[in-house]
């Protein structure tokens, strides 16, 4: 694999290991980049995190020039931005949405995702352990094992 899968990651991720442990865990964001960093076994990874939403949406356009795959935890972005939505729409490989806590388990606000209706695939409340299983799932599906 020559382009990378670009992993992006939503507002307030850079606060994981702090941030409501009961919910999202102990692991870090940095620790979680190690984790797909170790699970793209070398292929090339492009890991980013922003709370910014014009940031995702910029490095949605990068990975749409430059990318084999996007895995994507938009956090709150992921139930009210249209604008990201909107960017992922126009990627032509595959998408995983991505959340660490089963967000179906959580208060009703959190059940409708923008994302969902465009990606090819979703993974929650895997912990960070999903980050391993969504590298390894872009992975299979580049190899052109899935669908």
């Amino acid at each position: 694999m020559t382009k990378p899968i670009y992993v992006l990651n939503g507002s307030n991720l850079n606060r994981l290991g702090t941030r409501e442990p009961t919910i999202y865990s102990r692991t870090t964001l940095a620790e979680v980049e190690q984790m797909c960093i170790e699970a793209a076994s070398g292929d090339p990874l492009v890991f980013r995190q922003s709370n910014k939403e014009y940031e995702i949406i910029d490095w949605v356009h990068e990975a749409i020039d430059e990318g084999s795959a996007i895995i994507i935890n938009p956090a709150a972005f992921t139930f009210y931005s249209m604008a990201v939505m909107d960017s992922l729409k126009m990627f032509p490989g595959p998408i995983i949405e991505l959340h660490i806590s089963n967000v179906h388990k959580r208060e009703p606000m959190y059940h409708k995702s923008l994302v969902s209706a465009v990606a090819t695939a979703v993974i929650a409340g895997l912990g960070p352990y999903g980050y391993v299983v969504a590298v390894q799932s872009i992975r299979h599906m580049l190899s052109g094992q899935a669908a």
